[in-house]
């Protein structure tokens, strides 16, 4: 047989009978088809053992009307193209001990041809225009989360289950049972996690797990919320990555380290002679993001309440700089040099579509190496601790003061804008233009606090 002929493979080595013999194997009983919308909720078809070949040949459809911001009505009907690449099965079994597997998909129209609304795509079309370069982008997310109580009623409150600090240990830290059975489930499906932890805040948690291309990261960065989640649930707690969830204490953030890797498998950001030890391509790199922060914070700090993390006191940065002494800025360089040489992005929140904030930062980067973009100095002082005449001398710019700002600026930027598509655009700025309007229309509870006695 010609190899052209042959089933194609996956990349842990699988082809599309090897897959269904393992469901068999495995007792796999049901399989979710599983995509995100624009604002990076994760969406899914379950089908029974009897559709899945249909599902591996490309076949099966769904109504993309009733998905946000997927499409109008009368033009529905949406195929979902499934990545064997992503194959795996949850480690919980369904009733009966029958399993259930998981295949992350692309969306395309009808005819064959790829959705312009499919934040996948939209991020694989970035990688394609780094890959034209030369490189490939490698990320590895941080990704902060809060473990809170539930009522009754079983209805998540606001109430934290300990009073543990960063890297604390039980019995301080009553998470740490969940935090456990976490990784365990991550790890079953196929994760490398290389740290989990307390974070600085009561009951917020850090699971850290090995870098990979952008596209893959962002598959796992949506696997990693869902299992969070739903183990948490299993202990009788609410896993929640809003940003700013508990007044007075730090928010939770999902740092990206990323770096370009070239043809030759080397580290592009790694220059042994040059200063910092790092390359040209690496400070035009961060030029980019700095460059572009402001207009794609909208992006990787999408919601009302993103912006309630992103103030001075509690280490998420406001101040477009970089450093690599200390975190006040927006980039972080870290120590390591060779091939984990990498800049640390500072801003994004776990709340962000992956696909969709990967790519604008991959957008600025590359319209840095193009555009050969300065990114000036280092700021090695606490800005935090800098006077309002000393930032503005050293012309340090702040990040947008709060959705509305952030939509605003990223309109202006046709690097942003571009990124993302004239479709997942104008659904992207509907949808958090009406999110504002809510919220600025709506009466607060510091509102009436401060304002009903006194008025």
């Amino acid at each position: 047989m010609k190899s052209a002929n042959k089933p194609k493979k996956s990349s842990n080595g699988m082809t599309k009978p090897e897959i269904l013999r393992l469901c068999d194997k495995e007792h796999v009983r049901f399989m979710r088809l599983q995509f995100t919308d624009i604002l990076g909720v994760i969406k899914n078809v379950e089908i029974p053992r009897s559709q899945f070949e249909k599902a591996l040949d490309r076949q099966i459809q769904f109504d993309g009307s009733s998905i946000e911001g997927f499409t109008r009505i009368e033009e529905s009907d949406m195929n979902l193209v499934p990545d064997l690449n992503t194959f795996a099965i949850y480690p919980w079994a369904h009733k009966g001990g029958d399993q259930v597997g998981r295949l992350i998909c692309d969306i395309h129209n009808p005819d064959g041809t790829p959705f312009l609304g499919c934040p996948r795509l939209t991020l694989k079309k970035q990688m394609d225009a780094a890959r034209a370069l030369g490189y490939t982008l490698v990320t590895g997310p941080e990704a902060e989360f809060f473990l809170l109580r539930r009522d009754p009623n079983g209805d998540p409150v606001v109430d934290t289950h300990d009073q543990g600090s960063y890297f604390d240990l039980t019995p301080v830290d009553r998470g740490e049972e969940a935090r456990r059975d976490i990784v365990v489930a991550l790890e079953q499906m196929g994760f490398e996690v290389e740290a989990a932890h307390h974070e600085v805040a009561p009951a917020q948690h850090e699971i850290d797990f090995k870098y990979a291309d952008a596209v893959t990261t962002a598959d796992r960065v949506t696997t990693f919320r869902f299992v969070v989640k739903r183990t948490a649930l299993e202990h009788g707690l609410h896993a929640t990555f809003m940003p700013k969830p508990i007044f007075g204490v730090a928010g939770s953030g999902m740092h990206v380290h990323q770096s370009l890797i070239d043809d030759k498998g080397k580290n592009a950001f790694y220059d042994p002679k040059a200063p910092y030890q790092l390359s040209k391509i690496a400070l035009h790199y961060m030029g980019g993001i700095l460059r572009h922060s402001r207009a794609f914070a909208a992006v990787t700090n999408p919601l009302v309440n993103s912006f309630k993390r992103l103030v001075p006191g509690y280490e998420a940065p406001v101040n477009v700089a970089w450093s690599m002494v200390n975190r006040s800025p927006l980039v972080r360089v870290p120590a390591r040099r060779g091939m984990g040489t990498r800049i640390e992005v500072r801003m994004p929140d776990p709340s962000c579509n992956p696909y969709l904030a990967f790519s604008v930062m991959l957008a600025a980067g590359l319209d840095g190496l193009k555009n050969k973009i300065d990114p000036g100095e280092p700021v090695d002082r606490n800005i935090f601790e800098m006077s309002h005449r000393e930032i503005r001398r050293l012309k340090i710019d702040q990040l947008p003061a709060n959705l509305w700002e952030a939509i605003v600026m990223m309109q202006k930027d046709p690097v942003v804008t571009g990124a993302l598509g004239d479709h997942i655009l104008t659904h992207f700025v509907d949808a958090k233009q009406k999110e504002w309007k809510e919220y600025i229309s709506r009466v607060h509870p510091w509102e009436i606090e401060s304002y009903l006695e006194q008025y």
